[in-house]
């Protein structure tokens, strides 16, 4: 039998045709035509003031912490449970990362926890939407509103989801997009930053231009351009901008199929979950998610390594996900633990993802779903 990859990267057909046509127009260099389409058409889908075309999500959340004037000592509070590049922007500036422990439903920050890992340092609150699944926004808003906190949204895996009707990404000052080819679009590498605050929107812009005041000049609202303040080669090329174009405009279609993928296993593996062997995902109401991973929590002493082993025999690529940030050596070296991360710990020790990609077929999920059945029920 073929085997299933745990992801398949998805072309919609028009890719190669954008990126020639860039090409031929001698178009490379970011800023340019695609460019421009790929950040209208997302601040057309998120309401977002402003939307700024990165070259990886990683580079938005280096802006973001530019943006904020990170200093050194400074304090941000943001889950361990994520990948390492939601800490590291804010690491390089000399911040401390501080780790809050995740919620057991969602995985996302539990927000109960936030106020009491705040300190006079404290500058910004970063939460990571897990599976495209919101945090609690209001609860998180407020929080942050009371103690004068910056909110910073990792949303790398949060295109086209949204909590109570506001795309993720919009609803902290800043907020940011991955188009790694994992996620549910793509450019092989690619981010983005929303500019949700009006006041950061002409330094966004200098930052993302190498610290220059280019575009002004570009504008013609000065002479000639020079260095403002810093800044870095943030701007995706052209080519990745062509290539997320051909994504962009399939953008719904691309979710809704991504959704009846996942569907299928919320349904057929409920089962499983009334027996008590795993714990599947949870979508609280008010939160419209757009099936960018389908995980599982597994039960039982050995059941998971269990399950791995036969995956990995019928060549299925089921796999885990983040080691916590608190227990790796980075973590250890530059972040803070002020109170137990239980469920963190728990969570890493029983999660795996299954494949989810367009272009698996319902046959496929009955193989990813039968090795499930015969690990840990024994067929």
């Amino acid at each position: 039998m073929e085997p299933i990859p745990y992801n398949k990267p998805y072309a919609t057909g028009k890719e190669i045709q954008y990126i020639s046509d860039a090409v031929s127009k001698g178009m490379l260099k970011g800023g340019g035509p695609f460019s421009r389409k790929c950040e209208d058409k997302i601040q057309l889908l998120t309401r977002s003031p402003k939307a700024v075309l990165t070259h990886s999500c990683t580079a938005s959340l280096e802006m973001a912490a530019l943006l904020l004037k990170i200093q050194a000592e400074d304090e941000v509070i943001l889950p361990s449970f994520t990948f390492l590049a939601s800490a590291n922007p804010f690491v390089l500036r000399g911040a401390i990362p501080v780790f809050v422990d995740i919620r057991a439903d969602t995985l996302n920050i539990d927000e109960t926890l936030i106020e009491t890992a705040i300190t006079p340092r404290t500058r910004a609150i970063v939460v990571v939407h897990y599976a495209g699944v919101s945090c609690e926004m209001t609860k998180i808003l407020e929080i942050a509103n009371r103690h004068g906190l910056m909110v910073v949204e990792d949303a790398a895996h949060g295109i086209m989801a949204s909590y109570r009707g506001r795309p993720l990404g919009t609803m902290g000052h800043l907020g940011t997009y991955s188009f790694h080819e994992s996620k549910n679009l793509i450019s092989g590498e690619g981010g983005c930053l929303l500019v949700n605050e009006e006041k950061f929107i002409q330094r966004a812009e200098v930052i993302a231009d190498r610290g220059t005041d280019r575009a002004q000049f570009l504008l013609g609202q000065t002479r000639n351009y020079g260095w403002v303040e810093m800044g870095s080669a943030f701007q995706a090329t052209e080519l990745a901008a062509a290539y997320l174009w051909a994504q962009l405009e399939e953008a719904e279609s691309i979710t809704e199929r991504r959704l009846a993928l996942w569907n299928y296993y919320q349904d057929k593996l409920a089962e499983l979950e009334a027996n008590g062997y795993i714990q599947r995902p949870d979508v609280p109401l008010g939160c419209s998610h757009n099936a960018h991973l389908y995980y599982l929590l597994i039960k039982g002493a050995g059941q998971k390594e269990r399950l791995l082993l036969l995956a990995k025999e019928e060549s299925i690529g089921i796999v885990e996900h983040y080691r916590p940030l608190h227990s790796s050596v980075g973590g250890k070296l530059y972040g803070h633990v002020r109170a137990p991360l239980t469920v963190t710990s728990m969570v890493a020790d029983q999660l795996v993802r299954l494949p989810i990609w367009i272009g698996l077929d319902k046959v496929g999920q009955d193989r990813v779903i039968h090795v499930f059945k015969k690990a840990l029920t024994i067929l």
